[in-house]
């Protein structure tokens, strides 16, 4: 594919590359996955198409190519130069002071306040989702993205409220927990130790919330 650019991240169903458009030379991002396992990334592009902020990630189009035999879908979205919000606490030496925090939280809550005015629930609130750009936050990947009413849980398990680990619901309370997590993470830095990684502290977060006991060590 002649427009696609270099690679910009991985998820867990999709690639995400740069791509240019051939008539206007502007730079956008496209996730792409293969068609036939694209199931999660033609959910989000039913979710994003609808949307309208400029806090949350613009949608441009999507479409399918063929690469090397494979048929891909490709989603097209906004392109953010500067990052996630985890790259920004990176490039920050490991943390972010308090204004530069308030500012980004007030960025997030407003795009929350959206999505939750059009009855979705973003569900996998947390760093590695907040875009910036022009020094402002985007919320993006809407991959486990859900109307209020479904009865679906998804997300990454250390951000989860507690009723999404036990099973109950997940609602809008649901990303205002994910937010305080993610902005808890701001001015502390990145988790330090093997039980504090986040597939452990995930499933310690889920095992507590469930009632197992306590067996593993901390």
């Amino acid at each position: 594919m002649d427009w696609r650019g270099h690679t910009i991240g991985h998820g867990a169903s999709a690639t995400v590359s740069t791509a240019t458009c051939r008539w206007t030379g502007d730079t956008f991002a496209v996730k792409s996955a293969e068609l036939s396992r694209s199931k999660s990334l033609r959910s989000e592009q039913r979710i994003l198409s609808s949307l309208n902020s400029p806090h949350v990630i613009g949608y441009k189009g999507c479409g399918v190519s063929l690469e090397n035999g494979t048929a891909m879908y490709n989603l097209m979205i906004e392109y953010a130069p500067d990052g996630t919000l985890v790259d920004e606490i990176r490039r920050r030496g490991g943390r972010l002071d308090e204004t530069t925090i308030g500012h980004y939280t007030c960025g997030i809550l407003k795009g929350l306040e959206y999505l939750h005015s059009r009855g979705i629930v973003h569900c996998d609130i947390k760093g590695s989702n907040i875009l910036l750009s022009q020094e402002d936050v985007k919320i993006a990947d809407f991959g486990c993205a859900k109307a209020a009413d479904e009865a679906s849980i998804g997300g990454t398990p250390m951000f989860m409220a507690p009723e999404v680990a036990r099973g109950e619901e997940q609602s809008f309370a649901a990303d205002i927990w994910a937010l305080g997590c993610t902005i808890l993470r701001c001015p502390l830095g990145r988790p330090r130790g093997l039980m504090n990684r986040p597939h452990f502290t995930g499933l310690r977060f889920r095992a507590r919330c469930l009632g197992f006991r306590r067996s593993c060590p901390t």
